[in-house]
């Protein structure tokens, strides 16, 4: 990556911002990649995304402010992981994944110790139902309760809005995933245009 970041003029030229972009769609290629694609598709979109990581570190190198490089982010990495698994390097026990969702959270809390709200740290570019997912999770954790809309004819956006939230709220409570949900079911959608563009 330094070799590149050096000697390619394109790449001499971009910065942070410039690489969200690829970032979105490199890592929406690694998600199709789990849902549809091969182990080699799997491979060579990890690959990418790491990619994306290593130029955002060589980037980062060059920061005349405050800079790092992908040793730091990695050093970093592995400190986090350390401490948010006391129950493998430590002494702490956790026999259940919601015991161990116990320590994660707790040293997550003890790390960002400056935010003074459940939804700080959750991005609004998220896609919208995923984000309406974790949104209703955190209001859980303070007892805020998603609308109690009925799936009926909704006659205003704001009304969609509730049904929408109202929807989300159940597939929390089921355990599923609302974003792969209806990634999966326009998928199959998909297909069947194209099917009958078949025909």
């Amino acid at each position: 990556m330094h070799a590149v970041r050096e000697r390619c003029v394109w790449t001499q030229r971009i910065d942070h911002r410039d690489l969200v972009p690829y970032l979105v769609e490199e890592s929406a290629e690694v998600i199709d990649a789990v849902e549809t694609g091969t182990r080699a598709d799997l491979r060579e979109e990890l690959g990418d995304l790491l990619w994306q990581v290593l130029f955002h570190a060589e980037i980062a190198a060059g920061s005349a402010d405050d800079p790092f490089d992908i040793d730091d982010v990695a050093r970093g990495l592995t400190e986090k992981m350390v401490r948010r698994h006391p129950h493998v390097f430590g002494d702490a026990v956790a026999s259940t994944p919601e015991e161990v969702l116990v320590h994660w959270n707790a040293a997550k809390a003890a790390e960002k110790r400056e935010r003074t709200s459940v939804l700080d740290g959750v991005s609004d570019h998220m896609p919208s139902l995923a984000l309406a997912q974790k949104v209703v999770g955190k209001a859980a954790q303070v007892g805020v309760a998603a609308p109690t809309h009925r799936l009926a004819e909704p006659t205003s956006e704001d009304e969609l809005g509730d049904a929408l939230l109202w929807l989300v709220q159940r597939a929390r409570q089921q355990g599923w995933d609302a974003e792969r949900a209806l990634r999966e079911r326009l998928r199959a959608l998909r297909e069947e245009v194209r099917a009958a563009e078949q025909t």
